[in-house]
C-alpha cells in the first residue's frame, strides 16, 4: 500500500495536570494538537482509593491516568488530522521527572494492586512531591563526607525531587512497599515500557532521566554501590536489584508499539516508539534549537531552563550537567525554578481573582520596583541556585497602600530575578549565555512575564510560536528513532531544524526597555541581600 503524504509523529507530552499529543510532520507542519486532563490531576489531599489525607508535601499521581488520557488525546488528534495513520512513523515520550513507582516485575504499578492502594507511598511521586526532606539530607550530607565525585555534575547537591531521595522516603517511611517492588523507574519509562511491551529485563531506561535524576553517568553508571550501602544497605539493593533495563538515549529506538497500547491509542502496531525524554528538555528540539549557547525557558507551573555548551564545567547550583543528556555531541546544563506558574496561580487564588487579566494590565502600569514591594519566588522552594525544596517565600514593603497589582508586580519581578540569577550562575561559572528562546503555555497566555523578563535580564528574549515546545520535540524524537529510511532524518539537529526552527522574518522577538536597566540593576542586588538574609535565617 502507498501512503501519500511526509512522514508524521506523535510526540505525547505528560504534564503535571494532563496529557498532550501533537502530530507533527517532517516538514515542520503541526496537523493537530490535543490534550487531555487527568481524571484525578495531582492527588495531593487524599487518595483516590481513601477518605484519610495525605501527609504535608505530597503529591502523587495515578498510573492509570497516564493511560487514559494520552489515549483520549490521540485519538482526537487523529480525528482532528485527518490523517491516515499510516503516515505515522515514530512516537516520541516526554515526561515530568523526577516523577517515579514502584511496580512488580511485570510493570504493574504497587498501587493499582488491592492490598496496597491505600497506601500512599505506593503511588506514583510526582516531580513536585516534596516529603522526601530528611532523606535528602542525608543523602547530601554522606555525599559531602565521601567526597563523592558524581556531586559535581549537580551543582554540589543531590535534589530533593530527585529519584533516588524518593526511593529512599519509601524504604524509611513505608517498608512494606519497598519490600514488595520487584522494579523502580520513572514513570517516562514505565509509559514507553508499556508502549513497547516486553519483559523487565529489556525495559527502555531514558539516559536523561537517569543522568539528570537519579545520579547516572555513561562513564560511571549510577553512584557506587558503597555509596549507596554508606546511605542505607536497603537503598543498595534497590539500586543493585530493582532496576532492571537497558539505558537508551533520547531518540533512540526503544521497539516498537505494541498490539495492547496500539489498541488504545487508535494506531497500527508496529510504529517506531523513541526511549522517554523530560519535558523540558524535549523543548530544546522542540523549539528547533540544535547548538550551544541558547537558554531555552521552558515556562510553565514550574520552570525549568536548559542550556546547551560545547563543554562541561562544573558549576554550583545547577540541577544536572550530563554530557549528550539534551543533545547529542554537547554538554546539557539543566537549571530551574520550583514555582511560577504555579506561584502566580497561588495569588490569584489568595486574592479570590478570577482572571490575571485585570490584575496584569494593572501590575504592568506600575512603575519597576512595584512602589517599593519585593517578593521572593520560592513558595515552592528553590532549585537553582541553592537546591533546597524546604526554603519559603515572603513579600516585603508591604504598606496600606499596597495593591493586588503591587503584589503580582512583585512576584512577577521576583520570577525575573530568579533567571537573571541562574543566568550569573551559568556566566560566572563559564559557561556562556547568548539568547534566550522562552516556550511553554506562560509565555503565550502572560505576555506581562516575558517583557518583564526581558526587561530584567536586559535582553532580548524570542517567544516560540509553539506553546506546546516539548510535545513537538517529543515528535521530533520519535522522527528520530524510526530511522532515516522512514523519516529522511539522520540525527535529532537535522529533525530539530526542520521540524520546529523558525525563519528568522517569522520570529517574535520581545524587547527590554533599556532605560529600566539601572532601576533593576539595583533591584535585583536588593532581591539577593533578601534571598541571602531569608536562606540564613530559615
Amino acid at each position: 500500500m502507498t501512503v501519500v503524504g511526509d512522514p508524521v509523529a506523535l510526540g505525547l507530552d505528560f504534564g503535571t495536570e494532563s496529557a498532550r499529543a501533537v502530530l507533527v510532520d517532517s516538514a515542520g507542519r503541526q496537523l493537530a494538537i490535543c490534550e487531555n486532563a487527568f481524571t484525578h490531576g495531582q492527588i495531593t489531599e487524599t487518595l483516590p482509593t481513601s477518605g484519610e489525607r495525605l501527609p504535608k508535601h505530597f503529591a502523587l499521581q495515578n498510573p492509570g491516568d497516564w493511560i487514559e488520557s494520552a489515549a483520549a488525546a490521540t485519538r482526537a488528534a487523529i480525528q482532528q488530522s485527518g490523517i491516515d495513520v499510516d503516515r505515522i512513523v515514530g512516537i516520541g515520550v516526554d515526561f515530568t521527572s523526577c516523577t517515579m513507582l514502584p511496580t512488580k516485575i511485570d510493570g504493574t504499578p504497587l498501587c493499582e494492586i488491592e492490598s496496597f492502594s491505600r497506601i500512599p507511598l505506593a503511588w506514583p511521586k510526582l516531580w513536585k512531591h516534596h516529603g522526601a526532606i530528611e532523606q535528602t539530607d542525608r543523602m547530601n550530607d554522606i555525599a559531602k563526607e565521601r567526597s563523592e565525585s558524581f556531586m559535581d555534575r549537580y551543582g554540589g547537591t543531590i535534589g530533593l525531587e530527585w529519584f533516588f531521595p524518593k526511593v529512599l522516603e519509601t524504604i524509611d517511611k513505608a517498608p512494606e512497599v519497598a519490600e514488595a517492588a520487584e522494579v523502580w523507574l520513572e514513570a517516562g519509562d514505565w509509559f514507553v515500557w508499556k508502549l513497547v511491551g516486553g519483559d523487565a529485563a529489556n525495559l527502555p531506561r531514558s539516559t536523561c532521566q537517569a543522568g539528570y535524576k537519579a545520579l547516572w553517568s555513561a562513564v560511571d553508571g549510577y553512584a557506587s554501590d558503597d555509596y549507596f550501602l554508606a546511605v542505607d544497605p536497603r537503598l543498595a539493593d534497590a539500586a543493585r536489584d530493582k532496576m532492571p533495563g537497558r539505558l537508551l538515549s533520547p531518540g533512540e529506538n526503544a521497539g516498537t508499539l505494541c498490539e495492547a497500547l496500539a489498541d488504545r491509542l487508535g494506531l497500527p502496531a508496529g510504529i517506531a516508539v523513541a526511549a522517554a525524554t523530560i519535558d523540558a528538555h524535549a523543548a530544546v528540539p522542540g523549539v528547533g534549537e540544535a547548538g550551544a549557547g541558547t537558554l531555552v525557558m521552558v515556562m510553565g507551573t514550574s520552570s525549568c531552563h536548559m542550556l546547551n555548551a560545547v563543554q562541561g564545567k562544573p558549576v554550583a547550583g545547577v540541577a544536572g550537567i550530563v554530557e549528550g543528556g539534551i543533545l547529542p555531541g554537547l554538554f546539557g546544563y539543566e537549571t530551574g525554578q520550583a514555582a511560577v506558574g504555579d506561584a502566580f496561580a497561588w495569588l490569584l487564588k489568595l486574592l479570590n481573582l478570577d482572571s490575571f487579566e485585570k490584575i496584569s494590565s494593572d501590575a504592568i502600569a506600575l512603575p519597576a520596583g512595584a512602589d517599593g514591594v519585593m517578593s521572593l519566588d520560592w513558595m515552592n522552594g528553590c532549585r537553582t541556585p541553592l537546591m533546597d525544596g524546604s526554603v519559603k517565600g515572603a513579600f516585603t514593603g508591604l504598606t496600606l497602600s499596597t495593591t493586588p497589582a503591587h503584589l503580582y508586580r512583585a512576584l512577577l519581578e521576583a520570577s525575573a530575578f530568579g533567571v537573571r540569577w541562574i543566568v550569573d550562575v551559568l556566566c560566572q561559572g563559564g559557561v556562556p549565555v547568548q539568547r534566550y528562546v522562552a516556550t511553554g503555555g506562560l509565555p503565550h497566555h502572560n505576555p506581562a512575564v516575558v517583557q518583564i523578563y526581558a526587561d530584567v535580564l536586559g535582553s532580548e528574549i524570542e517567544v516560540h510560536p509553539s506553546q506546546q515546545g516539548p510535545a513537538v520535540g517529543a515528535a521530533v524524537l520519535g522522527m528520530v528513532a524510526a530511522g532515516q529510511g522512514k523519516s529522511g532524518f539522520a540525527n535529532v539537529a537535522d529533525a530539530a531544524r526542520a521540524m520546529a526552527a523558525v525563519p528568522e522574518e517569522q520570529k517574535r522577538i520581545v524587547r527590554p526597555n533599556l532605560e529600566l536597566q539601572g532601576i533593576y540593576r539595583d533591584l535585583y542586588q536588593r532581591y539577593r541581600a533578601l534571598a541571602q538574609k531569608l536562606a540564613t535565617d530559615q
